[in-house]
């Protein structure tokens, strides 16, 4: 029997009667920030007495901190999602944060990345995301692995089929279609590499999106699957490399494309920016996962489909690379690039907003 949490094994059938209860016109309102740590999401819960139209509708709120000598923050709704656990009316609400004497958190990189966004509005950036994930047993150990040895080598698990290649498929659908519900713009999955990795085999994708909405959505659809997965009794991690050997990591490999880059010709935008890119390359390797760079050490080693951290390479239709051009689009001349660096456990706010600053502004932290 897998390592699974209690909670997941009481009766959910009895928990429905309570979640379809009359609310009588009030809403239920989660709202979702971001820790201290930078990489975990905490929650609560409110009631309004209506079911809001609009962000505007939100009230702040305010948390309590335990790493600040001031402990209160602000809680600052900043996008308003449908609530797929408890249903309509009632939403989640993503919040930026804000310490006791409102300047943003040490861990709200929302702020900036909103004003990299805003000076770059006229590029029409967007994003697309892919964020891979490992599940693990309540023990620590990946999902259906078995107890006292490895799985078979690599090879069948990557968009895999079958019981002995797939595992935690019901995680994967319930996730999918809770984004999808909650207006998440999740727009794909797949089975990866490493048996038990994302979603027992799973990345998700989220895009495309524009600005700031991008790192949004994302940080949602982490919420989402934490909560699915606390449901069922197993945890997601976004380790970047969560079993020692010969299995490829985990990372959240990060799709842009300017208005330029889509028309004809676009290629030579995208070569230029990539160019900007590899100028840069240790700057963005140290906003790429929460520890400076320190997490990537052990996923970017130059195997399993990765470039060395120490260096960086480009190609056309190269998964080795750093950067990579996709195929399709070195055909087609125009459309997008692929930057392969960031890691499963990234601030999407701090990857984006470090992508435009290189490729489009022109300007290091602190210059807008």
């Amino acid at each position: 029997m897998e390592s699974v949490s209690g909670s997941s094994q009481l009766n959910k059938t009895l928990r429905r009667h309570y979640l379809d209860l009359p609310q009588w016109g009030k809403c239920q309102v989660t709202y979702i920030w971001i820790d201290s740590s930078g990489e975990g999401l905490r929650n609560k819960t409110r009631t309004l007495d209506a079911e809001p139209q609009s962000i505007a509708d939100i009230p702040e709120w305010s948390a309590t901190g335990f790493n600040q000598k001031h402990s209160d923050l602000y809680l600052i709704p900043v996008w308003m999602f449908r609530d797929p656990f408890t249903m309509d009316p009632n939403k989640l609400v993503l919040c930026e944060v804000l310490k006791y004497d409102r300047v943003p958190a040490e861990s709200n990189h929302r702020t900036s990345c909103k004003k990299v966004m805003e000076a770059a509005e006229e590029h029409c950036v967007w994003f697309g995301m892919e964020q891979e994930y490992t599940l693990l047993g309540m023990d620590g150990y990946p999902y259906c692995w078995p107890k006292n040895g490895f799985p078979r080598p690599q090879g069948p698990y990557h968009c895999g089929v079958g019981a002995d290649n797939v595992y935690g498929r019901d995680i994967m659908e319930c996730h999918y279609k809770a984004c999808l519900y909650a207006g998440v713009k999740i727009c794909g999955t797949n089975a990866e590499t490493m048996p038990s990795q994302g979603s027992s085999v799973w990345e998700f994708q989220v895009g495309p999106c524009e600005g700031i909405a991008m790192a949004d959505h994302l940080w949602v659809a982490r919420f989402i699957l934490h909560r699915v997965c606390e449901d069922f009794g197993v945890i997601a991690t976004l380790d970047p490399k969560p079993m020692v050997g010969d299995w490829n990591g985990a990372g959240c490999h990060t799709n842009v494309s300017t208005k330029k880059m889509r028309e004809e010709g676009g290629l030579q935008y995208i070569e230029q920016a990539i160019e900007k890119l590899s100028v840069r390359h240790e700057e963005h390797i140290r906003v790429y996962d929460p520890r400076g760079g320190e997490d990537n050490k052990r996923r970017l080693t130059g195997r399993h489909r990765t470039a060395n951290i120490n260096k960086f390479l480009s190609g056309v239709a190269d998964r080795g690379a750093s950067v990579r051009i996709p195929g399709q689009v070195g055909h087609d001349g125009c459309g997008y690039f692929e930057d392969r660096r960031p890691s499963a456990n990234c601030d999407p706010y701090s990857v984006t907003e470090a992508i435009v600053r290189t490729c489009l502004l022109d300007a290091e932290a602190g210059d807008i």
